[in-house]
C-alpha cells in the first residue's frame, strides 16, 4: 500500500440510517469545555467545529449527563437532563453540520465514578457497595496538586440502586435521547463502559446483587438492555443508537472478560443497537492499568478485542485506542473494525483527516502521548494539549495578520524557538533563526532519545521550519552586535535553560555527568571535558555519538549495544528528566538508583504518565529514594540518608545529575537595555518542558502581533 493511501479509512460508511463521510470518528472524551451549568456554549462549540472543519466523519461529545447535576464525573460536563440544554446542543450540531460532519451525543451516568457527586456530598449510586481493590491511594499526586479534585475527597458513601431507582434511570436515558434528536443531533452513544453505572452492573466484580439485576451475565446485562430498548422506543427505529462497551477490565479480579463482552455484544445487537464502540476499563489496584485500557500507552491495544467482537455480531464496530492512521487503514481494510475512533491524535491536530485526504500525512502535528489532555481531569481543569496550545481556546481565534511585513529575529532553535518561528512566518513576517548548535532541536533532541514519541515532534518542527522560508543560521552564536546588524523589528529569545552543577560533595569527579555533559554525550557533541570523563571507557565515545547523533532513533539503537557509562548508575533528580533517563538506562541493562530531596517524584510528568512510569521503574528494578538528605558522591559509591533518616551507600560507577536547570533571561535583558522589542519563551523563562515551549511560543507571537497592529 502506498504511504499516503488511506482509501478504506477515508471511505463513507453507515451506522443505521446515518452515513458518515469517512471512517474517522472523534471519540467521546471528557474535556470540561461546557459552561459551569452544563450548557454547550461558545467554547465547546468552537472545539467541536474545529474537528468538523478538520475533516472527521463523526464527532461524539464527551459524557453528557442524563441526570445532571447528579452522576457527573467532572466539572463543566455537558448536560442533557432538561429541555433547557437543547438550544446549546443544537448550536453545536449546526456548527458541525456546516462542515459536513455528523454529530452524536454520548449519554452518561457516572455511578461509582461520579466524583462530582462525592464533592457535592452525595452518595455514589452503585449496583452494590464495591470492594476496595487495594493499592496505595493516589501516591502519584505531588504536593502542588494535593488540592486537586481527587485530593479533596475524604470520604465516600454508597447508595445501592433500588428497582425504583433503576426505572428512573432508564427513563432519564430515554428522555435524554429524545432531547438529542430534538436538538438535531444525528445519533446517541449509550455509555456502557469505563466503570460508569451500566458498566458497573455488567461487571461481576462490582455487581454482587442477588435480584434480577445481578448474578448471571444475562441478569447483569439487564439494565443496559432495558436502557437500549427504552431509548430505541423513545427515538424510533430510524434514529442511530449505539453502545460503548468494555471488551475487558484490565487487571481486575472477577472483572469483565472478552468472553463476557462477546456475549453482551450479541445481546446488545438483539436489543436493537445499531453499532458497538469497543473500549476497556481497568482495576484501580495498579495505577499503570489506567494507561492499559481506554487510553492505552501501547499502540492499537484494543484492536484485537474489537476484531473478536466484530466476528460475533453483524452490526458495525467502532474501535479506538492509540491507533495510528496506517494501522487504522489496515484495520478497516482487513475487517477488524468499521470505524476508527481517535482521541488524542485529533486533539493534537484536528486537521488530521483533511491532511490524510490531501496526501499531506507528514504535516500532521503528532501526539506525543504525554497524557496532558486526560490528566487535566484529576486537577479539575479543562483539557489541554502539550503540542497544540489552541486546544480549548478555538473560540478566541488566532492573532490577526499584520498589514506590514516585519523582520523578526528568533534566538534559539529548540522547540520554543522553532514553534515561534513557524507561527511568526504564518503571520507573514520574515524570520532569521539563530542557533548556536549544528542542528535544530535543542533539548528536544535529548528528550527524543529518552522517549521515542518526542522524536515525532522534533521531526515535525524541524520539517516545518526548514520548509518555511526562514533564514536559518546554524553554528551561530547570538550576540548583541549580530542582532544590531540584522536590525529586526522584534527579537524572540528562546535560548533555553541555564544548566549548572548543584553543590554536591564529590560532584567534580570524572564519573559524574551534569546536564551539559549528558547533552553532549547523547548528542555526540565533542569537548575536552567530555573526552576526559569518558576516556576510561573508550576514546570512541564522542565519535560514536557524532555518527548517530543526528537521529535520536539511531542513538536509541546504538545505546542498546554500548554507552560510556558503568553498570551501576545513580541519577540525582526525580523529575521528568531523571525518571525518563532512569527508564532509558534500565532498559539498557544498567542497575539504576534515583535519589532526590523532593518528597514526590515525577514533577513535569502529567499524572497519568507519571502513574505509569513510576510503576514501570519498579518493574525494571529501579530503586527510588525520595526525601533524601546529605547526598555525597564517592569514588565507587554514593551515600545519603532516606526519608526515615536511615543511611545508605549505593554502588555507583556513573552518576548523573539531572537537576540544576533554571531560567535565564540575561541576554533578553541585554537586548531590552539596548532598545530592542524583546519577547521570551521556552525554558529561558523557567522550566516548562514541551508544553511550556509550545504554549510560550503561542503567547509571544500573540503579544508580538498585538504590539505590531
Amino acid at each position: 500500500m502506498p504511504q499516503d493511501d488511506y482509501r478504506h479509512l477515508l471511505s463513507p460508511f453507515s451506522i443505521g440510517s446515518m452515513t458518515v463521510r469517512n471512517r474517522i470518528a472523534v471519540t467521546a472524551m471528557g474535556v470540561s469545555l461546557a459552561e459551569a451549568d452544563g450548557v454547550c456554549g461558545p467554547r465547546l462549540r468552537a472545539y467541536h467545529e474545529a474537528q468538523a472543519r478538520g475533516g472527521a466523519g463523526l464527532i461524539i461529545t464527551g459524557a453528557a449527563g442524563v441526570a445532571w447535576p447528579h452522576g457527573c464525573v467532572q466539572e463543566k460536563q455537558v448536560a442533557i437532563s432538561d429541555d433547557r440544554f437543547i438550544p446549546g446542543l443544537a448550536d453545536v450540531a449546526d456548527a458541525i453540520h456546516a462542515h459536513g460532519a455528523k454529530f452524536a451525543v454520548q449519554l452518561h451516568f457516572g455511578g461509582q465514578m461520579a466524583f462530582e457527586d462525592v464533592l457535592a456530598g452525595w452518595p455514589l449510586v452503585v449496583p452494590s457497595v464495591p470492594e476496595f481493590e487495594g493499592g496505595e491511594p493516589l501516591p502519584f499526586l505531588p504536593e502542588e496538586q494535593a488540592i486537586s479534585a481527587l485530593g479533596r475527597i475524604t470520604a465516600i458513601d454508597y447508595a445501592p440502586m433500588t428497582e425504583a431507582d433503576i426505572r428512573q434511570l432508564i427513563d432519564q436515558f430515554a428522555a435524554a435521547a429524545v432531547r438529542a434528536r430534538k436538538a438535531g443531533v444525528d445519533g446517541v452513544e449509550i455509555h456502557g463502559a469505563h466503570g460508569y453505572i451500566l458498566s458497573s452492573f455488567l461487571s461481576p466484580h462490582s455487581n454482587r446483587r442477588e435480584d434480577r439485576y445481578g448474578g448471571s451475565l444475562e441478569n447483569r446485562a439487564r439494565l443496559l438492555l432495558e436502557v437500549i430498548v427504552a431509548v430505541r422506543t423513545a427515538v424510533g427505529p430510524d434514529y442511530p443508537v449505539w453502545v460503548k462497551l468494555d471488551s475487558r477490565e484490565v487487571g481486575k479480579d472477577k472483572g469483565i472478560t472478552i468472553d463476557d463482552a462477546i456475549e453482551t455484544a450479541r445481546m446488545i445487537e438483539t436489543a436493537g443497537a445499531d453499532a458497538i464502540t469497543v473500549t476497556a476499563f481497568h482495576s484501580m489496584r495498579r495505577h499503570a492499568y489506567h494507561s492499559d485500557s481506554h487510553t492505552p500507552h501501547e499502540p492499537a491495544a484494543n484492536l484485537d478485542y474489537a476484531a473478536k467482537i466484530k466476528k460475533a455480531v453483524k452490526i458495525p464496530i467502532i474501535a479506538s485506542g492509540r491507533v495510528e492512521p496506517g494501522r487504522a487503514e489496515q484495520a478497516i481494510r482487513t475487517g477488524e473494525a468499521d470505524i476508527i475512533s481517535m482521541g488524542r491524535k485529533l486533539l493534537a491536530d484536528p486537521e488530521l483527516p483533511n491532511k490524510l485526504a490531501s496526501g499531506r500525512s507528514e504535516t500532521i502535528l503528532p501526539c506525543i502521548y504525554c497524557y496532558t489532555c486526560i490528566s487535566a481531569i484529576y486537577t479539575a481543569n479543562s483539557t489541554r494539549c502539550a503540542v497544540n496550545p489552541e486546544l480549548g481556546f478555538e473560540y478566541l481565534g488566532g492573532p490577526a495578520r499584520p498589514s506590514d511585513i516585519a523582520s523578526v529575529v528568533v534566538i534559539g532553535g529548540g522547540p520554543a524557538g522553532m514553534e515561534a518561528t513557524r507561527r511568526i512566518l504564518a503571520l507573514g513576517h520574515k524570520v532569521t533563526l539563530i542557533e548556536k548548535g549544528d542542528r535544530l532541536g535543542g533539548t528536544l533532541r535529548v528528550a527524543s532519545i529518552a522517549y521515542e514519541p518526542n522524536e515525532r515532534l522534533l521531526d515535525w518542527l524541524s520539517r516545518e521550519v526548514e520548509a518555511s522560508g526562514a533564514d536559518i543560521r546554524l553554528k551561530t552564536e547570538a550576540s548583541l552586535e549580530l542582532v544590531r546588524t540584522l536590525r529586526p523589528a522584534a527579537v524572540v529569545v528562546a535560548t533555553g535553560a541555564m544548566r549548572t552543577m548543584p553543590h554536591i560533595p564529590g560532584s567534580d569527579q570524572d564519573h559524574v555527568f551534569g546536564g551539559t555533559d549528558l547533552h553532549q554525550l547523547l548528542l555526540g557533541q565533542d569537548s575536552e571535558e567530555l573526552r576526559r570523563k569518558t576516556s576510561r571507557f573508550t576514546r570512541l565515545a564522542s565519535k560514536v555519538g557524532q555518527t548517530v547523533g543526528a537521529t535520536p532513533s539511531l542513538v536509541r539503537k546504538a545505546t542498546q549495544l554500548w554507552m560510556p557509562l558503568g553498570k551501576n548508575v545513580t541519577i540525582y533528580g526525580g523529575s521528568l528528566v531523571g525518571l525518563e533517563l532512569a527508564e532509558f538506562m534500565a532498559e539498557r541493562g544498567r542497575t539504576v538508583t534515583v535519589i532526590d530531596e523532593a518528597s514526590h517524584f515525577g514533577s513535569g510528568l502529567q499524572i497519568v504518565r507519571r502513574m505509569r512510569l513510576l510503576e514501570e521503574l519498579k518493574d525494571h528494578g529501579v530503586a527510588i529514594y525520595p526525601s533524601a538528605q546529605d547526598f555525597r558522591i564517592g569514588v565507587k559509591s554514593v551515600s545519603f540518608r532516606d526519608e526515615k533518616h536511615v543511611s545508605h551507600e549505593v554502588i555507583a560507577d556513573s552518576v548523573i545529575i539531572a537537576t540544576g536547570a533554571s531560567g535565564d533571561l540575561t541576554f533578553a535583558e541585554v537586548l531590552r537595555h539596548d532598545g530592542f522589542d524583546v519577547y521570551a519563551c521556552g525554558d529561558c523563562t523557567g522550566i516548562g518542558y514541551i508544553e511550556g515551549a509550545m504554549r510560550g511560543a503561542k503567547r509571544v507571537v500573540e503579544e508580538l502581533s498585538a504590539h505590531s497592529r
